[in-house]
């Protein structure tokens, strides 16, 4: 079998990765688990939350637009239920530039260094 770089390594991620990766508490995302439909992890049989690359996408969607953007609960829900793709289109900008941003920062890290 032929090695394949791009094939993602780890298939679930726990809740604490998650919350991690966002710098979001556990908790902040299990309630919006309740109050979005369209954050859906699978459940282990012990009630274990394990969540895929999609539904880590989810959750960045919602927290661009709570977090990011500062929109409130309700609006958010406005958002997602009247244009889902822009509003993830429109994470997608936010991602990148946040990306480019870090690459920025590194190079003038690395620059204040020379």
């Amino acid at each position: 079998m032929a090695y394949n770089p791009n094939k993602e390594l780890k298939k679930y991620y726990g809740i604490s990765e998650v919350a991690e990766q966002f710098n979001v508490a556990e908790s902040l995302l299990r309630y919006w688990e309740k109050e979005f439909s369209n954050i859906k992890p699978r459940k282990s049989g012990r009630g274990v939350r394990q969540y895929t690359k999609e539904d880590i996408e989810e959750v960045r969607l919602v927290y661009n637009l709570l977090k990011v953007r500062g929109m409130k609960i309700a609006a958010a829900k406005a958002v997602l239920s009247k244009n889902k793709k822009a509003a993830h289109d429109t994470s997608e900008v936010i991602n990148r530039l946040q990306a480019v941003r870090d690459q920025l920062l590194s190079i003038n890290r690395e620059l204040g260094e020379l």
